[in-house]
């Protein structure tokens, strides 16, 4: 679920206020040397149907295709669910693969495979925060004084 971000180094980034991935200027873009290649694999091509009940969710059906956009019946379709769950933060997008040979299976397994989902997502973020909470480091009073430079009142100066 997680993204990799290859110009993480630069400097002078720009961190959007909703996720960790960088965001890169139009002008660093422009002059980054390791930009990703923007290439479609041919041999990957996939159509894409839609199917939605307007209330809970959305199952993405992926017909494998081959490069002249006949159907390549080599690969198997697959179908993905998607949904959303409120937060604090505002609408959290979820995807999840769904094990299904037809539209009926992946309906019928939507249900169960966006709880799974949502719980590893919800594992994720607390593990995340875990993870941020561990990395605050507080000084303990001798640091404090060893950064201000003052003795045990901590670097106060009295009149």
């Amino acid at each position: 679920m997680s993204r990799s971000c290859e110009y993480r180094q630069m400097q002078n980034r720009q961190t959007h206020p909703l996720t960790t991935a960088s965001v890169l200027s139009r002008k660093e873009f422009a002059m980054a040397d390791n930009k990703p290649e923007m290439i479609m694999n041919m041999q990957d091509l996939y159509r894409e149907e839609t199917f939605t009940d307007l209330r809970l969710g959305t199952i993405r059906k992926l017909i494998p295709v081959l490069a002249d956009g006949s159907n390549d019946d080599s690969r198997d379709v697959r179908y993905s669910g998607q949904a959303q769950i409120m937060t604090p933060g505002g609408a959290l997008p979820i995807s999840f693969e769904l094990a299904a040979t037809n539209i009926g299976e992946a309906v019928a397994g939507f249900g169960p495979a966006a709880e799974k989902a949502v719980q590893d997502t919800v594992r994720e973020l607390e593990e995340m925060r875990r993870q941020s909470a561990s990395g605050i480091v507080m000084p303990g009073a001798g640091d404090v004084s060893k950064i201000t430079g003052g003795g045990a009142g901590g670097g106060i100066l009295q009149p």
